[in-house]
Order: C-alpha cells, then structure tokens, then sequence
C-alpha cells in the first residue's frame, strides 16, 4: 500500500468517478484505475461497485475511507512540520468558499496575497455553506470561508466581514403584497432562492421564522444552484429573493432590481478551521491575511 494509492482512492471516493478523480490529480485514467484495482487485488477487498457510468463504496470502502484519510492527514501535517522551517511560505492551501464569498469577496483577497507569497499555490473550490463545513471537517480541504452560522462542533470560526442581504424584485414589479403598512406578506410572494445549505436560503428562513412561519409555509416558486441564475431569473420578473448585496448591487444600480425596505441583519462572512488539524506556515500565512482584510474576530469555539 502506497501513499499514491491512498491519495487516488480518496479522491475516487469524495467525487464518485475515476476520470475527474484521475484529472484533479493530474494523472491518466488508466493510472488511478490501475492504483484502486492493485489495492483491492493485494488485499482481496471490494472497494466501489461499478453502477453504470458511476462508482459507489462498498461497505468495505467506506470503513477504509476514513483511515485512508487519517494516514494522509499525517503525511501532511509531517509535511507541514518542514515547510514551517522555510523562510517563505511554500506549499499548497486548498480552501472551499461558499458562492458569495467565492465570487465577490475572495478573488481580490487572493491577488493581494499571490503578490506576498508567490511561492504558495492556492487551489479553490466552490460549494454551500454546509458542503464547505464538511470538507474542512472531512479533511479534504484546509480552510473553509462560510456564510451565516456554523454547525460543527468540531471546527473553529473566525468573522473576517460582514454582508448585507438584500430583498429584491425586478424593477417594473408592482408593490409586494402586505399584511399591514410596512409589514410583508411572506406566504402571498413568490419566492426564488437558492438550495438547502446555502447562506442566503438560511436568511429567508430566519425571517419566515419570525414571522412565526416555516419555509414550507412560502410559495417558492424556483430553487436555483446558483447566485447568477436566482439574480436573473428575478430581473425576468419570475419572483422575489433575499440575496447578497454584492451580487445584487449592479443590477439595482442599473435599475434592473428594486430593493425592498425591509429589516434584514447583516451576516457574518466567517472563516473556519479544523481545531485538531495543525496549520502549515502557507496555511497559517493565508489565515492572517484574510482576517486582516477587517478587524476579524479572535478564533472561537
């Protein structure tokens, strides 16, 4: 068993396919099958079932998939250990951001820090907020920059900004409907947002809940992946939605959107670590810099 094998077939088993597996890693396809099939043959052990065009862990997998993540996790760590020695940051950090974040609030933080530390690569992948909390707790990325609330004992939070959802319609909409002056019907909107997991369908949730009323008390209309195809779809005129200031601010400024004057407090943009994952001095480098992007919060448990 070598520490090749183990890195093919964890990446294998976290995207359920040998062929994107094999290009992440920057090998041939044939090499990662030939790394999964020399370790099931030497220890007589099914690893995936072959369903269709897709691979599945077998239950055997499964047990093995947390221990192969636990050697690779210490070779890290031993690698880190050595690059800390080093003058400059060098190395890897692979940081899962949430789409807002990811779009609108990361990229320009990352050139800022290519330009200090160009000895470091950063690889980046985008999710929701619960699918980036779960690759940090996994292991399978460094860091995780999040929006709205946390659910994981097992990680580390630090507020690095902050945001401003917005209520939004397409601007030729007519007035929402209104139980009192001042005061939305919630349930008589057509709403569109975004899909379970995500921060600013939490956002929407949080002021059903105040209003004493559950998400499945709304009309929602559409449920969409993307920040991009919620802001069009609303200036097409299909609904409303509560999203982001940063990805609705053009579209308001060029009187595509109207905002709608309604209470909505600011959420944190928060990064969080793995309190039992030692950080390498590229890793830790990346961590300061983001957080000095605005008086960030201490770490908290």
């Amino acid at each position: 068993m070598t520490l090749e094998q183990l890195r093919i077939f964890v990446a294998v088993a976290d995207r359920r396919h040998v062929t994107r597996a094999a290009a992440e890693l920057g090998i041939t396809q044939s090499a990662a099958s030939a790394a999964i099939a020399a370790l099931e043959v030497r220890y007589d052990a099914k690893l995936f079932d072959r369903v269709g065009r897709g691979i599945h862990l077998t239950e055997t997998g499964r047990l093995f998939l947390p221990q192969a993540r636990s050697v690779l996790d210490c070779v890290a760590a031993a690698r880190a250990v050595l690059e800390d020695r080093a003058s400059e940051a060098t190395g890897t950090v692979s940081v899962a951001a949430s789409q807002t974040i990811a779009s609108y609030w990361l990229p320009r933080r990352l050139s800022a820090f290519r330009s200090t530390h160009p000895g470091v690569r950063l690889d980046v992948v985008i999710g929701n907020t619960r699918e980036v909390e779960a690759a940090v707790v996994e292991g399978m990325v460094n860091l995780g920059l999040v929006e709205g609330p946390t659910q994981y004992p097992a990680l580390l939070r630090r507020q690095i900004d902050q945001d401003r959802p917005l209520l939004v319609v397409a601007a030729r909409e007519p007035p929402l409907p209104e139980i009192a002056p001042g005061r939305l019907d919630l349930r008589a909107i057509s709403w569109i947002i975004r899909e379970e997991g995500s921060g600013t369908r939490h956002v929407l949730e949080d002021l059903a809940q105040r209003e004493g009323l559950r998400l499945d008390d709304l009309k929602i209309f559409l449920v969409l992946p993307v920040n991009e195809a919620v802001r069009e779809a609303v200036e097409a005129g299909a609904g409303a939605t509560i999203i982001s200031e940063h990805v609705v601010a053009s579209a308001v400024a060029a009187g595509k959107l109207r905002a709608i004057p309604i209470d909505l407090p600011p959420r944190d943009f928060t990064l969080v670590l793995h309190r039992d994952r030692h950080l390498s001095f590229a890793q830790l480098a990346l961590v300061r810099h983001l957080s000095e992007s605005r008086d960030a919060v201490a770490l908290d448990e």
